[in-house]
């Protein structure tokens, strides 16, 4: 268990804390000289040796300055602790920091805690009970009302079996840490260098376990390091764990790399990010209502940061209200799902609100539509199986599971059965069960109206069909849609060429026949293609009955048309799309006439007919005399297959 002491200056949190441990947790030479504190400290007390059971149990505590200028110091050790422990001292009672480390503790959600009114040894008994009585008034509209209310003194030792005793059995009712089964992060607060050991960070472990020889990475940042060693409580250990105290030596980065602000974290699970969507609460004391466009500091981790509110539902926040806000960060952090915010003012001289973030992915746009507001409905629920798939019935262009899994700082659960799902080394994506079958279905009434009004054309490439059908929907989903509806029978691809079955074309035993006749003079035509006329000439054929067998070849994907009555074999054509790919790959994705003339040595007419039927069918998008390449086409890539039966 970790306990946070919190309270007003000169308080006796140091003197308290050095009375249950023996330990002295000011070690600054400022701190000693001063008799104030300035940094975290950190003792540790055994509960086997004062008898208490379970026998090895060890609390650690976090002793955080009291200053009103150092609230931002209190707030980085408060965040990851059990179990609260404020002080007030009896012979000045309640003041300024005891009100806002109180409203630090119920904003970062701390519901276990006590409350030991020291320095009894200074008081009248009236005075120490009046103070009793004050205290337990204050706590009565916090997480905290009802907690035990505790005179002591350090220096005569009143009170303090009792208060070890409130600690000790706390220390027993301690469950294992909810978030033991997530991903590792810790939220470091302290770097320096041992002689003999090397770097060391040290932190509450928020979440997960961590083995001597595990890679980390530390976010925000790219850098990866190995834990060398562990101490966890400040014992020697091989593994920690959620809900400890924990020192970690790590090899391979040094003390400069690391800053207090930054997290330890399994390298699959670094998230770095501007925008957190956050549940927040604000602290019922306000006198304001919280407004979108608000500067704040936004304490995340043992990180603060400035950051924008804007306030997503309601449109306003009331004191004592919840509702949602998105933060926009001036600086990135490492946040996942859960993490515990705090927001004080931009003058940072009091605490306005807290609460827990929703999604650290949070979106630039779109962000107060019922659509987002409804994903943020799926996450609020408790258990990450249920957000999954609350988020897979809600989103429409369906989630990618692995920024899903990192977000959550969990790894991917069981999906649905009937959800379409695509992975690869480079994606791994899910679509949900209803909006699989309305994208299946506007594919096919978008297929069909092509169909309709292009009767000379098998059908639009899978990437055309695309940007026509579903232009959100992601490239790796698109795939696995239209591998189900080819697989389904639902539509067929010739090559980069996707139709309705119905769609095809069969030829009759006279239109065979001419196929085969005028297979050798289109593959001899070259680049300048072969027209109607010279082909029924050639074949001594009637030049209408040409025409329409190469029509219906054009549409069974075996001929291109590049104007009316002029053809090219499909192994021709991909060899000129492959031309104009390597124009645009030596200009910046643009193919000017000019240089696909140059490039064919066709005539500038027929090199502008070329690339104009390479903007209808999808290779190429023109914008004023430019033709620019695009790039999600797979038309005559290396990989396409087109049949070239002629």
């Amino acid at each position: 268990m970790i306990v946070g002491t919190a309270g007003h200056i000169d308080h006796g949190k140091t003197t308290l804390v050095r009375a249950l441990t023996g330990v002295e947790t000011d070690r600054l030479p400022e701190e000693k000289q001063r008799g104030v504190s300035i940094e975290l400290g950190y003792a540790f007390l055994d509960t086997a040796a004062a008898g208490a059971q379970p026998a090895g149990t060890r609390i650690g505590f976090i002793d955080a300055p009291g200053h009103e200028r150092l609230v931002h110091t209190m707030l980085a050790g408060a965040t990851g602790i059990d179990f609260a422990l404020l002080l007030v001292a009896a012979d000045d009672g309640v003041m300024p920091q005891t009100r806002e480390h109180l409203a630090v503790l119920s904003l970062l959600g701390i519901g276990r805690g006590l409350v030991a009114v020291t320095k009894c040894d200074r008081a009248d008994p009236a005075r120490v009970q009046a103070v009793v009585a004050d205290v337990q008034a204050l706590l009565q509209q916090t997480p905290l009302a009802g907690a035990p209310v505790l005179p002591v003194s350090a220096h005569t030792g009143e009170g303090l079996d009792a208060l070890k005793a409130v600690l000790f059995q706390a220390a027993a009712d301690t469950a294992a840490h909810a978030r033991e089964g997530e991903a590792f992060r810790l939220a470091v607060d302290r770097a320096f260098t041992l002689d003999g050991v090397g770097t060391v960070v040290t932190g509450t472990v928020h979440a997960g376990r961590v083995n001597v020889g595990d890679e980390l990475q530390l976010v925000p940042g790219e850098r990866r390091a190995r834990v060398r060693s562990l101490h966890a409580q400040n014992r020697a250990v091989t593994t920690a764990h959620a809900g400890q105290r924990c020192a970690v030596a790590l090899a391979g980065v040094d003390k400069q790399e690391i800053e207090r602000g930054q997290w330890l974290c399994e390298p699959a699970m670094a998230m770095t990010t501007e925008r957190v969507d956050v549940q927040l609460s604000l602290w019922h004391g306000e006198t304001k209502p919280l407004r979108s466009g608000a500067i704040v500091h936004a304490h995340l981790g043992s990180a603060s940061v400035l950051a924008a509110v804007a306030v997503l539902d309601p449109p306003l926040l009331e004191p004592g209200q919840g509702g949602r806000v998105q933060l926009v960060l001036r600086k990135p952090l490492g946040a996942w799902h859960g993490d515990r915010v705090v927001l004080r003012d931009a003058s940072a001289s009091r605490t306005l609100a807290g609460g827990h973030v929703l999604d650290p992915c949070a979106p630039v746009r779109y962000r107060r539509t019922a659509q987002r507001l409804a994903e943020l409905d799926a996450l609020a629920l408790p258990a990450a199986q249920e957000r999954l798939n609350a988020l897979l019935a809600v989103a429409p262009q369906g989630l990618d599971l692995r920024r899903f899994a990192a977000a959550q700082g969990v790894r991917p659960g069981e999906l649905p059965a009937d959800v379409l799902r695509h992975t690869d080394a480079h994606a791994d994506m899910a679509l949900g069960a209803l909006q699989t079958t309305q994208a299946s279905e506007r594919v096919l009434q978008v297929l069909g109206a092509y169909h309709a009004s292009h009767t000379e054309e098998l059908g639009p490439d899978a990437a055309r069909l695309r940007r026509l059908a579903l232009p959100r929907l992601p490239e790796p989903l698109w795939r696995a849609l239209l591998s189900r509806l080819q697989g389904g029978g639902l539509v067929q691809v010739r090559g980069a060429f996707v139709h309705l079955p119905e769609h095809g074309v069969r030829l009759s035993a006279t239109e065979e026949r001419l196929a085969q006749k005028v297979a050798t003079p289109l593959q001899a035509s070259g680049f300048e293609g072969a027209w109607v006329r010279d082909l029924a000439r050639d074949a001594g054929e009637p030049e209408a009955l040409m025409r329409v067998t190469l029509v219906r070849l054009s549409q069974r994907g075996e001929l291109y048309q590049v104007v009316k009555d002029l053809y090219y074999p499909p192994a021709t054509m991909a060899r000129l799309g492959t031309l104009a790919r390597s124009v645009a790959a030596s200009n910046g994705g643009s193919v000017l006439a000019a240089a696909f003339r140059d490039a064919t040595g066709l005539g500038r007419k027929r090199a502008i007919q070329i690339l104009e039927h390479f903007d209808r069918i999808g290779l190429l998008r023109r914008v004023g005399d430019v033709h620019w390449l695009r790039a999600d086409s797979q038309l005559f890539l290396s990989t396409d297959t087109a049949d070239a039966s002629l």
